[in-house]
């Protein structure tokens, strides 16, 4: 007789999972809450494990799994003619039909080949440029090394213009690009690439998987986009939709082989309610081999560095989090509610990506906080980089709808900004595409939206409206930037407060783009205040780059003052200071600082060329004394106007 199963929670429970996945002790030693659910993460790494010597065993191991696009779908032959192989395991025929046959159902019929998989072969003589493609264009700029701090330019090819209509591949590359590069920006995130046949989707109905839309251009200018952002050093990412699929049944995947259970679970499991969509079985070979494929796809094709795994809280729970607050209780991330084929299949894309590219970068995009989601797979984790921090923006939201600025809590939003789990890490951000798109505001959106039409020009004076949103928004995304992770995104636009709503072309609109485009122009005008924000946001971003605070350690918060409404915190060596108070501005404030020195001012948001008063002297030296201050063996006393924030370099210090 086999010997019993460890019981859960056991310490032979735990000694078994520590024996069977190589460095959980590290993980538990992170996390020792985790230690009750060390067999849920031994099972995790099995079955990944298992998985993967599966494919070995059958498909000659994930390497070759992953290139099913080479003979899936319709190819070129070297003869001439053309190849089509598909799997529709239900279908009772399968034909190729397009314009160049007149929709003609029945003339090139495929062949029924073993486990439901269908062939097709056109001889050249028959082909006559049945099916014409423009010939590939190479690569001329390698890809760019892993940025040790990521900061993130969120944009969408298709409202890049001002011009009311869909911005092309072209356009992008070569007026956004280069904004981008100037901006500090190291990294874009290309939205709604994949085709979807709705554009209104946001791209987030994906009807062809391995297709780039059309609607921007062709294939070989979005290549050209790809390698010019190498060019300027910029990482690429691609939007990735692999949490759900559109139910489209003309032009997606939906009853592909006339069942509803070819790509997709079968009945109620296979549709998700909330976003009318179809989900995938993780867990069937050829989907996996369709979803990795797709994954390598882009990565070769195209040449993209990395993805944003969008709506992967649906893909981890079999509630999909609808209905969840997620309190934070361990329990909720463990049991019969996780759906463990798609966590396998995510370790697989996670395994397979930084296989491939080392370099590469992937991001979760999770409500839930599932433990370990940024972690090795060695330790038993699903493999991401990183995981966005999707709780600040919402915080900013809240406090300035429900808040005056003088009852904003200091300590809540410290916690806020700091609350992650230790080594995994975060991409902070005040605002991305969800706040912009209509239904929601932009933080430029709720602090001025009652004046920005109005009095925004140079020529006017300061109103309070237009002040204090100015002030507040510069300092928003500096804290965000600086204390809220290991990596930060903006939205396009975002940057310099852009004036409007996004609103894609509609029925509940009459079709219009009015709303679907970006007026970078705005920030390009001399009269107008939106180029303060655009130079804060620069200046801010090149600061990162000089000194790398997103890849230094997690800040030191000395002080969190609800009276004063005063936080200050030092990282990488820089002594940063918020005073939030809407009117009191402080003379010989204390701060407490790890290091003695002189300090000078190497970002102030009060001075001019960021809309501010100039209330500060940057002449100014300041020096710290061995007084000790908050918990700090040194401190120093310095000028601190109210809504205005500081970063201090210590110049004596070795750089």
């Amino acid at each position: 007789m086999a010997a019993p199963a460890p019981a859960p929670g056991s310490e032979a429970a735990l000694a078994a999972a520590l024996a069977d996945v190589p460095e959980l002790a590290r993980l538990l030693e992170i996390d020792p809450y985790l230690k009750p659910f060390a067999q849920d993460f031994q099972r995790r790494y099995k079955r990944f494990n298992q998985t993967l010597d599966n494919i070995g065993e059958n498909e000659g191991g994930i390497d070759k799994f992953s290139r099913g696009y080479e003979s899936f779908g319709i190819h070129k032959c070297a003869d001439g003619g053309i190849y089509c192989k598909e799997w529709a395991p239900g279908a009772e025929g399968v034909f190729l039909t397009g314009d160049f046959n007149d929709w003609n159902p029945f003339s090139y019929p495929f062949k029924k080949l073993e486990y439901g998989k269908w062939e097709l072969y056109i001889p050249p003589k028959q082909d006559k440029s049945l099916i014409p493609h423009g010939s590939k264009l190479k690569f001329k700029h390698s890809r760019p090394k892993k940025p040790r701090g990521v900061r993130i330019y969120e944009s969408h090819v298709g409202i890049s213009s001002h011009e009311g209509k869909v911005a092309s591949y072209k356009h992008f590359t070569c007026n956004i690009l280069p904004r981008i590069k100037d901006l500090g920006y190291n990294c874009i995130q290309l939205m709604a690439i994949m085709e979807h046949a709705y554009y209104a989707s946001f791209g987030y109905q994906i009807t062809s998987f391995f297709a780039a839309s059309s609607r921007y251009g062709t294939p070989e200018e979005l290549k050209e986009l790809v390698d010019t952002a190498h060019s300027m050093g910029i990482t690429v990412l691609l939007d990735v939709v692999h949490s759900h699929a559109s139910k489209n049944s003309e032009d997606g995947l939906n009853m592909f082989d006339g069942t509803d259970s070819c790509y997709f679970h079968s009945g109620p499991r296979g549709n998700h309610d909330l976003w009318d969509s179809r989900l995938f079985a993780y867990s069937s070979w050829e989907v996996l081999r369709f979803l990795l494929s797709n994954i390598r796809w882009w990565l070769e094709e195209y040449g993209f560095d990395g993805f944003r795994f969008d709506g992967i809280t649906s893909m981890l729970y079999h509630h999909h989090g609808m209905g969840q607050g997620f309190s934070g209780d361990y329990h909720e991330y463990f049991g019969l509610q996780v759906d463990e084929d798609a966590l396998i299949y995510l370790m697989l894309a996670n395994h397979l990506i930084h296989m491939l590219y080392p370099d590469s970068i992937t991001i979760a995009e999770d409500v839930s906080g599932m433990p370990a989601l940024c972690s090795p797979i060695s330790q038993g984790g699903c493999g991401f980089d990183y995981r966005l921090a999707m709780a600040i923006p919402d915080k900013w939201i809240k406090l300035l709808k429900e808040f005056k600025d003088e009852d904003w809590n200091m300590g809540d939003i410290v916690h806020t900004l700091t609350n992650r789990r230790y080594l995994e890490k975060c991409i902070a951000y005040a605002e991305s595409h969800d706040q912009a798109l209509v239904g929601d505001k932009t933080l430029a959106f709720w602090l001025m939206d009652a004046e920005m039409y109005t009095n925004m020009s140079v020529l006017t004076p300061f109103t309070p409206v237009i002040d204090r949103g100015i002030q507040l928004h510069k300092m928003i995304r500096l804290i965000t930037h600086a204390l809220g992770g290991e990596g930060y995104l903006n939205f396009m636009g975002n940057e310099f407060g852009h004036p409007e709503w996004l609103d894609f072309p509609r029925k509940g609109n009459n079709e219009s783009y009015h709303y679907a485009r970006r007026q970078f122009h705005l920030t390009d005008d001399e009269l107008l205040r939106y180029k303060f924000l655009n130079n804060f946001d620069r200046d801010m971003n090149k600061l990162e780059e000089r000194f790398g605070w997103l890849s230094a350690p997690q800040a030191y918060v000395s002080e969190k003052h609800e009276a004063n409404k005063v936080i200050a915190f030092e990282r990488a060596d820089l002594l940063f200071i918020f005073n939030f108070h809407p009117s009191k501005s402080y003379t010989d404030y204390r701060v407490g600082t790890k290091s003695l020195g002189k300090f000078k001012i190497v970002l102030d948001s009060d001075e001019a060329e960021y809309g501010g008063h100039q209330r500060l002297d940057h002449g100014t030296d300041f020096f710290s004394e061995a007084f000790q201050h908050n918990g700090l063996p040194h401190s120093l006393l310095v000028y601190i106007p109210s809504r205005v924030a500081l970063i201090l370099q210590n110049v004596d210090l070795p750089h």
